[in-house]
């Protein structure tokens, strides 16, 4: 189903194909056998240990051109996938190790990697600084200082990501304000290992218009009315929730009865190759599941661009350019 697409929840790193990771570990003669499994796929078992082998993964970008390189593969993936404009979470935490000078520089190559992008593939991408919720609210604060010097037409969000077993979102509070007075627009991930009191939490602690996942929700139909209420936007990524086990199928997924109670539902990949997925797959997968047509997607898209993090000349341009694909 090749429309034009728009994702909002897509890990830069998590989005590395396994090819340019064991092609880039091979230049630097890093060890990394144990990240894949015998077909060259990352090998993992349940989500934490998900985490363990993606930080793994991780460890053989050590270098701005590294991310520029990152960046221009992921970008190439997801423009092939009909993909026209996206918001990437990127992390201090492994671009330099929060340090302010290091991390300008490594965003300063995923900037140029994205540009190129725009001028040969016509997608458009956005930054999201994201603190690793697992690394520590002291941490956080110092992911958030990055982020607020390098606040702008650029990056424009803030978020929180990692095992959400660990610590409360209240506790990551002074991160958020940091980055709410520095302009940057707010998004947490919630409700997908924790349950709906983690949604609830997000949005009455940190202040975020999005959630990451946010699918058990669905457990509390009051949060569900709420979250319709305050329009606050769902970053779903249903081959995720499936491929991690939270949901048998696709067909047992929340998204589709959480759009009929009238939240606002966008569809995201989350970390495509870990999942052995795409956007082309999920719109596929969703088509079959719930029957929904090409109109419902492009529902979906302009949702996810008029909820997207960018200034209003870049979201009128991708309106536009949804419009007239389904015109």
């Amino acid at each position: 189903m090749m429309l034009p697409k728009v994702e909002l929840h897509l890990h830069l790193e998590g989005a590395a194909p396994p090819a340019f990771i064991r092609g880039l570990a091979q230049e630097k003669r890093f060890d990394i056998h144990r990240v894949f499994d015998e077909r060259g796929h990352y090998a993992f078992a349940g989500f934490r240990d998900f985490l363990r082998v993606y930080e793994a993964a991780t460890s053989v970008l050590a270098t701005p051109e590294d991310y520029r390189r990152l960046t221009r593969a992921v970008l190439e993936e997801s423009a092939a996938q009909g993909v026209i404009y996206t918001e990437a979470f990127l992390s201090p935490d492994f671009c330099g190790g929060r340090d302010l000078a290091a991390w300008r520089d490594y965003l300063s190559a995923i900037r140029e990697a994205a540009a190129e992008a725009e001028r040969q593939d016509g997608i458009v991408m956005r930054g999201i600084v994201t603190p690793v919720r697992h690394f520590g609210p002291e941490k956080a604060k110092e992911t958030a200082l990055c982020a607020c010097e390098t606040a702008g037409d650029w990056l424009v969000g803030f978020g929180l990501g990692g095992d959400e077993s660990v610590c409360k979102p209240g506790d990551f509070a002074w991160a958020f304000d940091a980055a709410r007075e520095a302009g940057l627009r707010l998004t947490a991930h919630a409700g997908e290992w924790a349950g709906p009191e983690s949604v609830r939490d997000a949005i009455r602690d940190l202040g975020v218009e999005r959630i990451g996942h946010g699918v058990r929700a669905i457990e509390d139909p009051a949060l569900v009315d709420r979250i319709a209420e305050a329009g606050v936007v769902l970053e779903v990524c249903p081959g995720s929730n499936v491929a991690l086990g939270l949901y048998p199928s696709f067909r047992a997924h929340p998204i589709h009865r959480l759009r009929e109670r009238g939240v606002k539902v966008t569809v995201s990949t989350d970390d495509p190759p870990f999942f052995h997925t795409t956007m082309e797959r999920e719109y596929a997968m969703l088509a079959e599941a719930f029957d929904w047509d090409e109109s419902v997607f492009a529902e979906i898209a302009a949702t996810a661009a008029r909820a997207a993090f960018c200034d209003t000349g870049t979201r009128e341009k991708i309106l536009k350019r949804l419009e007239s694909a389904n015109a």
